[in-house]
């Protein structure tokens, strides 16, 4: 009987190194390959140089048991043992954050860059809504910075993400150096076994009834629920974060549609074939790679930066519509059209309200 052999990619310089799904550093990910050429592996399928920060580690031998259909005909397959999974690494259980951290970063919102962002686009109750909704924290780690926590569908919290972001224009801060980093990281948690979960996805069981938006962007994701809550918004972390078999089977019976970031758009639909092959009903957004100009193409732009066009008037009466879903049926019904909105300020109303003279 054949058998097929594994091993991981030997190193043959940094062009052999690949960004870790579960991380996202670069040139820190080998990838399995199959020695015979018989067989090509997800881009998942491997070993990140960080044991200790992130552990990510999926081996030929998982991989089959998740995907019994991509299984070689002859199954004797074997890799040498000087590559082979430690076997209490299979067995390792998922590692979780305790909510008293988690809840130790639920405040403090007025020193919260992204908040303030949102805030100057959406106002102090929506902002807070999406915050509060999505589970999103402050974190102390740098000053104005927050922290998305990736809660599973079960509650659990997986992982924080630490982020910095320009509280003026809602652009992540990438000088002097990327403000990135990971909550199990800062924390130092000993043998800490990260298995990443969407952003959001603790928001599916109380949505069963909404198809569900995926983007690539935690702030997009919030961004994109504000102005099209008839979808559930989550956010896979990277280009491939989140795209495998474990963390898409909550997914199942679920509509799902793929919203890429503009350059990304062909490589996510490659992974249409692995939603549907999961009973995932998937479909992708194209329609902002076929118009994006050559520098929105060159800036990577995604859907949150088109949404966050619609004039601040439209913003508003999409916020009544929402509160009030009726209203919408009543502006197409009598074909209104918005001219414009006139916000109340309590201070100079109110001064104008009791300085006017009574009607004789």
């Amino acid at each position: 009987m054949n058998a097929h052999r594994f091993i991981l990619q030997p190193y043959k310089g940094i062009a052999t190194r690949h960004t870790c799904p579960a991380c996202h550093k670069r040139r820190c990910f080998s990838r399995y390959i199959d020695i015979e050429k018989q067989i090509s592996f997800p881009d998942d399928v491997g070993r990140c140089d960080h044991e200790q920060s992130c552990g990510y580690h999926m081996t030929p031998k998982e991989y089959f048991e998740r995907n019994p259909g991509a299984k070689p005909l002859h199954s004797d397959f074997t890799a040498p043992s000087a590559w082979r999974a430690k076997p209490t690494e299979q067995q390792k259980p998922t590692s979780f954050i305790g909510a008293e951290t988690v809840a130790q970063t639920l405040h403090g919102y007025e020193k919260n860059n992204l908040n303030l962002f949102l805030r100057s686009k959406f106002g102090v109750e929506e902002a807070l809504r999406l915050m509060r909704d999505y589970r999103v924290g402050t974190s102390k780690h740098w000053l104005g910075s927050c922290v998305f926590w990736q809660t599973d569908i079960n509650g659990c919290v997986r992982t924080g993400k630490v982020m910095l972001y320009d509280a003026d224009n809602g652009k992540r801060v990438k000088h002097p150096f990327n403000h990135v980093t990971w909550v199990h990281s800062l924390l130092k948690l000993p043998a800490f076994n990260l298995r990443q979960c969407f952003f959001g996805e603790h928001l599916l069981p109380m949505n069963r009834g909404k198809p569900v938006a995926i983007v690539e962007s935690e702030k997009t994701a919030l961004v994109a629920a504000y102005y099209l809550p008839e979808y559930v918004w989550l956010a896979s972390g990277g280009k491939n974060g989140c795209f495998n078999s474990d963390a898409l089977c909550v997914l199942r019976g679920r509509q799902v549609i793929l919203y890429p970031d503009i350059g990304a758009t062909d490589q996510w639909r490659q992974k249409l074939s692995l939603l549907r092959n999961l009973g995932i009903e998937a479909s992708i957004f194209n329609y902002l790679e076929e118009v994006a100009t050559d520098d929105e193409r060159t800036a990577g732009l995604d859907i949150a930066d088109y949404l966050l066009q619609i004039e601040p008037d439209q913003a508003v009466l999409q916020a009544m519509i929402r509160k009030n879903p009726m209203l919408q049926k009543l502006i197409d019904d009598l074909q209104c059209t918005l001219v414009s909105v006139e916000r109340y300020n309590p201070d100079t109303d109110a001064i104008n309200k009791t300085s006017t003279p009574p009607k004789q």
